[in-house]
């Protein structure tokens, strides 16, 4: 049996570059972090999840929607380091894992959940884990897309926004070349977070715009669960109508 507890925290912040306000777009008469929150806690392995925000018309939000909140401060560098404080406020020890669950993924599958937290049952070397599922050539050489190699023991070996592998001299028996998309939900020990948020921003993840590189550049070992696509998530206004057709579509 497991010697930790799991708790899920879910980052919403009002600022955003191509969407600002975005956790309080509605879909289907609700906010969308409220169906984050929902579907996130369907989870019965999670103790408890609750909203880190830095936003008090997403805190009002949340309170009318009777969805735990923690304020948080708006000069956070990276979602990890608002999911540390959170987890702080919240008086998390090291017995537990924290879950870094995407505030804009309102059609969250939550077998990815437990898919996030089974690394944890399986091996008490684990420290953080997170996910990816399998991409095509042509999706693997978008930047936006960010790719990870592994190692036999589902590690990852480097994260990059190039393809990777880059396919030089391929043998005979190899096959096509095989990518994994990662998919940005993490979870961590207690201990491994709070490592994180005292390492100073290593080069490559400064390079490629991709925190969970500190970790790597760092000797911390990120396991990789596979699943096998990602959930739909919100990036702009015009994603909300994707997402409304999924969930109208599981009823």
């Amino acid at each position: 049996m497991t010697k930790y507890k799991f708790y899920g925290i879910i980052p919403a912040r009002h600022a955003s570059t191509r969407f600002p306000g975005k956790p309080l777009a509605p879909i289907l008469g609700k906010p969308m972090f409220q169906h984050v929150y929902e579907r996130a806690s369907r989870c019965l392995r999670l103790e408890r999840t609750v909203l880190a925000t830095d936003d008090k018309r997403i805190a009002a939000a949340a309170e009318a929607a009777g969805v735990p909140f923690v304020m948080t401060s708006p000069s956070h560098r990276s979602g990890s380091d608002r999911v540390y404080e959170a987890a702080l406020r919240l008086g998390l020890d090291n017995n537990s894992v924290v879950l870094n669950i995407q505030g804009d993924e309102p059609a969250l599958d939550p077998g990815h959940i437990d898919c996030l937290i089974a690394p944890f049952l399986n091996d008490s070397a684990v420290r953080v884990s997170t996910l990816a599922h399998p991409v095509g050539a042509a999706e693997a050489e978008n930047p936006n897309r960010v790719k990870v190699v592994l190692a036999k023991n589902n590690d990852a070996l480097c994260f990059s926004r190039s393809a990777i592998p880059y396919v030089r001299n391929a043998p005979e028996d190899a096959g096509e070349p095989v990518y994994f998309g990662h998919i940005g939900l993490y979870a961590y020990t207690m201990e491994a977070l709070e490592l994180f948020t005292r390492l100073p921003q290593s080069l490559l993840e400064r390079l490629e715009g991709l925190e969970q590189l500190r970790f790597l550049e760092n000797n911390i070992p990120i396991r990789v669960g596979m699943v096998t696509r990602p959930s739909q998530a919100v990036d702009v206004p015009e994603d909300i109508a994707l997402v409304e057709q999924i969930l109208l579509s599981e009823k």
